[in-house]
């Protein structure tokens, strides 16, 4: 018997389990075959969608445009290949709650991936046998043709291919996340929380009424922000005027959350798109772009953005006009400015825009939108409090409009739409090593998260209840979490605000740290890594060369490149350890019926395993 090694059950170990059982159905050439799918925290969900996870962690994507499988549904049974979308087996499970537009509890999308491989196994050809194991595997050697895994139970056994999906990892602080662990060790009162996804951390153990820090704004800011409150027992209830007012158990600590932006990041916009919609770029093309640079690196300030927000401000400006003119002035812009395009010539949308109607409306700038209090100085803390308050009623205005009727809702979505054609550029050193480093991670990626990856309205909302309450509050813009030696405390303060200026005794990063196959605490990854078989990614050579951090891989199906510069044709890397090498690897689902980067990457290494067994 074959046997093939999966190691982590997420949504990407999931994939490759998945087009591998409808590979081997179609075959039916029946070889035996053994599938081992290892998982440390829970085989079938992994430890970000563990089932165990109070239901107040929710996803970012609504739940029609999410789906495990492969494929849609038929005539037979669900099974691999063929399966329901989250929201269908959602309204099966809870027709109450479940909406194709709504947000489901993360342990909700876990017992989703669960039915799954239920799903997948029960309709294996007998020939193939499915084994779950729950356990760390802590090495993986060469053991003559094929390998040796060993796992956390002592037990150990032999594979002739391994797929590591190991996902999300935690990695050694550095700087000032260094300095803010080290001054909270041998200190009674004060603790760093760090590394972790928030459902990981002990929040429970902070006690009520102390106050706590958290650095960022993020997504993971609204997973910790539920945590104290909602997982405190507190509650909201909607007021007259459809907002919400919160009740506090008396048990919450007190919030004081900062970050670069000192905004929270905006939610996405009420959906308004089916499950398959596909945005066709009119301006963002292939051709396009490559114009100036028809071969080599592309440098994604020169190349790439200026295309990218062209395209965002033609549908900004579009929406506005289809809103307060007509559609046929909606399209009529369009194709003006298509016409402008010709040639390859960026055009200034906005000129166009006023030739239609909209003289004085300014373009979109992803600075503006990502900083919107950047260079601004306060008067007092009220003055910002207000200030906040009003960014956040406004984004939650547009919110409400929806992704298409809303003008900057419908705009940001582009950056959305445009992420594969953007990683396609991106993978494998597709930007110079400069414009790789400082443009495109160093500048844009931080941009895009912030402005196309919002949380559900209903966080802004809660947001806005909590900083009435008192038991939010937000520091300011460019906030600053120090060690306080003279107070044997943490502090925090914002330079833009006078007077913004906090102790607190615990600190909780709410970042999610970037992977780092130098600094990840794994011990699976750091044997692969002394023993050459991991290797970082390096876009470039000589000084201007960048250490990306991510795992070096081949092109699919992605065997990592040992020290000798050899890959390792019976070892398979794929998703968050390869970050940076390729981009954006934490997408963990695709929409129903369509084949994204994420389904064909499972399919691709599926199609090399059965292969290579053959």
């Amino acid at each position: 018997m074959r046997r093939v090694a999966v190691v982590g059950s997420g949504p990407r170990g999931l994939i490759v389990v998945e087009r591998l059982a409808a590979r081997l159905a179609e075959e039916d050439s029946g070889r035996p075959i053994e599938i081992n799918l290892i998982d440390a925290v829970e085989v079938g969900a992994g430890r970000i969608y563990r089932t165990d996870q109070p239901d107040w962690f929710l996803m970012n994507t609504v739940a029609g445009m999410v789906s495990a499988f492969s494929g849609v549904p038929d005539e037979g049974p669900t099974r691999a290949g063929s399966g329901p979308s989250l929201y269908e087996w959602w309204r099966e499970r809870d027709p109450e709650n479940a909406s194709p537009d709504g947000y489901a509890p993360r342990a909700e999308y876990g017992r989703y991936t669960r039915f799954l491989l239920d799903a997948v196994e029960a309709n294996l050809p007998d020939h193939v046998l499915l084994v779950r194991r729950r356990a760390y595997v802590d090495d993986v050697t060469r053991a003559g043709d094929g390998y040796r895994l060993t796992l956390s139970t002592g037990e150990a056994f032999l594979a002739d291919q391994v797929v590591l999906t190991t996902g999300h990892s935690t990695v050694e602080p550095v700087g000032r996340e260094l300095e803010l662990a080290e001054f909270a060790v041998g200190r009674p009162g004060l603790r760093y929380l760090g590394g972790e996804s928030p459902a990981d951390m002990p929040l429970d153990d902070i006690p009520p009424d102390t106050p706590v820090g958290v650095i960022g704004l993020g997504l993971s800011f609204y997973d910790v922000m539920a945590a104290l409150t909602l997982g405190r027992g507190g509650k909201f209830d909607t007021t007259d005027d459809g907002g919400l007012r919160y009740i506090p158990s008396g048990t919450e600590p007190l919030i004081i959350a900062g970050s670069r932006s000192g905004m929270p990041v905006p939610a996405r916009g009420r959906n308004q798109k089916p499950p398959r919609h596909a945005y066709r770029p009119r301006l963002f093309t292939p051709g396009n772009i490559r114009s100036a640079t028809p071969t080599g690196p592309l440098d994604f300030l020169a190349d790439v953005y200026p295309w990218l927000i062209s395209e965002v401000n033609l549908v900004y400006y579009a929406t506005l006009l289809r809103r307060d003119a007509s559609t046929a002035a909606a399209e009529e812009f369009v194709a003006a400015v298509t016409r402008a395009a010709e040639g390859a010539v960026v055009p200034d949308v906005a000129a166009v825009a006023a030739a239609h109607g909209l003289a004085g409306v300014p373009p979109l700038d992803l600075d503006e939108l990502a900083l919107p209090f950047a260079g601004r100085t306060f008067a007092d803390r009220t003055e910002f409090d207000e200030a906040l308050r009003t960014a956040v009623t406004k984004d939650l205005a547009e919110s409400a409009n929806g992704n298409v009727d809303s003008p900057l809702k419908a705009a940001l979505d582009v950056l959305r739409d445009c992420r594969g054609p953007i990683m396609k550029m991106a993978d494998f050193s597709g930007f110079n090593p400069i414009s790789h480093r400082r443009d495109f991670v160093g500048w844009y990626a931080a941009r895009c998260a912030f402005l196309a990856a919002g949380p559900p309205s209903v966080r802004l909302r809660q947001v806005l209840a909590l900083l009435e309450s008192g038991v939010l509050r937000i520091i300011g813009p460019r906030a600053v979490f120090r060690p306080d030696r003279l107070a044997r405390r943490f502090s925090v303060c914002s330079p833009q605000v006078p007077g913004a200026h906090e102790h607190v005794d615990v600190v909780v990063d709410a970042r999610v740290p970037d992977p780092n196959l130098a600094r990840d605490r794994s011990s699976l990854t750091r044997r692969l890594r002394e023993r050459g078989i991991w290797t970082g990614y390096v876009n470039g050579e000589g000084p201007e060369s960048f250490a990306t951090g991510g795992v070096a891989v081949t092109t699919s199906p992605y065997h990592p490149i040992g020290r000798g510069g050899e890959p390792d044709e019976g070892l398979y890397v794929v998703g968050i350890p390869t970050e940076h090498t390729r981009w954006f690897m934490q997408v963990g689902s695709n929409r129903p019926g369509m084949w994204g980067d994420f389904v064909h990457d499972g399919d691709a290494i599926a199609a090399h395993v059965l292969k290579e067994g053959g």
